[in-house]
């Protein structure tokens, strides 16, 4: 059986993976999100916000209702490659490493 995936391009122009493989993980953990798949690819593509996170990873935010963002986890490893860690809806924020404006 083969992993599908699709791909979004980040702010700094990386194509980011998120697999299918990936997916069921992240819904496993985050049911709620089972109909956000296509929503979860576009916020890497256009986030309100990009912040860091841990070990290197970057979190690309966008608002939905008020204070709450869907945050979708990602890391760059090349300038050619990517990968969604994981996906939630969250109410902190870190630190602004880049905003649309």
């Amino acid at each position: 059986m083969s992993n599908r995936f699709e791909i979004a391009i980040s702010v700094n122009g990386v194509p980011i993976r998120l697999t299918d493989e990936q997916w069921a993980h992240i819904i496993d953990g985050h049911a709620y999100l089972a109909n956000y798949r296509d929503d979860v690819l576009d916020v890497v593509q256009h986030p309100d916000e990009v912040r860091s996170g841990y070990e290197g990873a970057l979190i690309a935010l966008r608002g939905y209702g008020k204070q709450r963002y869907l945050a979708v986890i990602y890391k760059e490893i090349s300038a050619d490659d990517g990968f969604i860690i994981t996906a939630r809806f969250a109410r902190r924020k870190r630190r602004i490493l880049w905003r649309k404006y």
